[in-house]
């Protein structure tokens, strides 16, 4: 997919989504991408990421691709984002799955999406994990510690209900603010915390 030239100098940022509930968090990181600016979004999706896609938003396949600036089929391990000397700021798996976080946690590189968070590791670029999955066993814990340890980011996309949320899209869109973050990118998805208000004051 061709890109305005005025974007062709942005720093690029990866966006896997995989089958884990969650795909609201990344179809909204790519449409927040899309208006914000500041990075261009390359994307990857597992086949039970679409299936959730499907499952879980009014969405068609077309319309998500539409939201990327790249799109990169799951099983093109020589696209470009499987090497290391194409540059990024790292890479956000939004949702990640536990069969994904333990292809991470332990280098297969099967796919082009656990390809490209190994190759963040490894180029020791930020990559941040949307870890989606409850309760826990053993197994994704230990996995857990394992990408921590390796420099990956566990961000398990839980609601600031201290924000009190009004809806569905104010929960989704705080954590994405705080991904937004990590990548020291500008956002206008969410307040930052200032304290607590006075007694009847606005929240924040």
């Amino acid at each position: 997919m061709s890109e305005p030239p005025t974007r062709a100098a942005e720093p690029r940022l990866i966006v896997g989504i995989t089958g884990a509930t969650g795909a609201v968090y990344g179809v909204r990181l790519l449409q927040h991408l899309r208006r914000l600016g500041g990075a261009r979004s390359h994307l990857v999706v597992s086949p039970a990421g679409w299936m959730s896609i499907r499952a879980e938003t009014d969405m068609e396949r077309r319309d998500v691709e539409a939201l990327a600036d790249e799109v990169h089929p799951i099983g093109d391990v020589a696209a470009s984002i499987a090497s290391g000397s194409f540059p990024t700021l790292g890479m956000v798996v939004a949702p990640c799955s536990m069969k994904t976080l333990a292809a991470v946690a332990h280098g297969l590189s099967d796919n082009l999406l656990s390809r490209a968070a190994d190759v963040c590791l490894k180029e020791r670029r930020r990559l941040v994990l949307l870890a989606r999955e409850t309760p826990l066993n053993l197994a994704h814990l230990r996995n857990m510690t394992l990408v921590t340890e390796m420099g990956g980011m566990i961000m398990p996309p839980l609601p600031a209900l201290y924000l009190r949320p009004r809806s569905l899209e104010e929960m989704v869109d705080h954590t994405l603010g705080r991904v937004f973050e990590q990548f020291g990118l500008a956002h206008d998805l969410a307040p930052a915390w200032t304290g607590w208000p006075e007694p009847g004051g606005a929240r924040p």
